[in-house]
């Protein structure tokens, strides 16, 4: 049946986007970093990925962070556009359709003060969806946020170091010798992916990969 795109509201037979929008969308395809995915020449690891290499081995985003992209995440997000979770899980798929599929998908844990008040992990929605379409187990109860922490947006690069210091508890034996995608929304330093990929390396990971929705610059 046709449909409205849900950019711009032309007709489509496609679910979701219209072909002239989904050529436009922001698509993460420039040489970038193979560890934290920011823009570098001829794809080379950043430098500063280079003075201090994070605990995730390598990123993998859909889009870069601009409009469009950050009104439909925005959207699904805080309007509770639940709608729009496979959307956003078949273009990170096709992102990553090219690497090695990891043992085990994690979610991004919220802490569950923040859960109950959005109403939804929009993490687990997205990472429910890559799951079952690539059949991949899907850890929801291996790592917990057990601290409650201000929203990473409000603060300076240094007070977010310390504002997740501490905040995931990870256990399980499905951990050791295992790689794990952590599945996010969005990056921006990437700081809350790291500590949660520390947690993970100490509990015997093996490799960590971010794969993330959006990729903010």
């Amino acid at each position: 049946m046709p449909q409205n795109c849900i950019l711009c509201g032309a007709g489509t037979q496609n679910s979701g986007l219209c072909t002239a929008c989904h050529t436009h969308l922001p698509h993460h395809s420039t040489a970038c970093c193979p560890i934290c995915a920011l823009p570098t020449f001829n794809s080379d690891i950043c430098g500063r990925c280079l003075k201090k290499a994070p605990a995730f081995n390598n990123t993998h985003a859909a889009f870069t962070y601009q409009f469009p992209v950050d009104s439909l995440i925005h959207a699904f997000k805080y309007g509770g556009n639940l709608a729009l979770s496979e959307l956003l899980a078949d273009y990170l798929i096709t992102a990553t359709s090219s690497q090695p599929k990891p043992d085990l998908i994690i979610p991004m844990p919220l802490h569950p003060a923040r859960q109950r008040e959005r109403g939804f992990n929009q993490s687990l929605e997205i990472a429910r969806i890559i799951s079952k379409k690539l059949h991949i187990p899907l850890a929801i109860n291996l790592c917990t946020r057990i601290r409650e922490t201000a929203p990473q947006a409000s603060l300076t690069i240094k007070q977010r170091h310390g504002n997740v210091k501490g905040a995931f508890d990870c256990t399980g034996e499905q951990i050791q010798g295992s790689h794990i995608a952590i599945v996010d929304d969005v990056m921006t330093t990437g700081t809350t992916i790291n500590e949660l990929s520390r947690i993970l390396r100490d509990q015997g990971a093996a490799e960590v990969s971010a794969w993330i929705v959006a990729r903010a610059l």
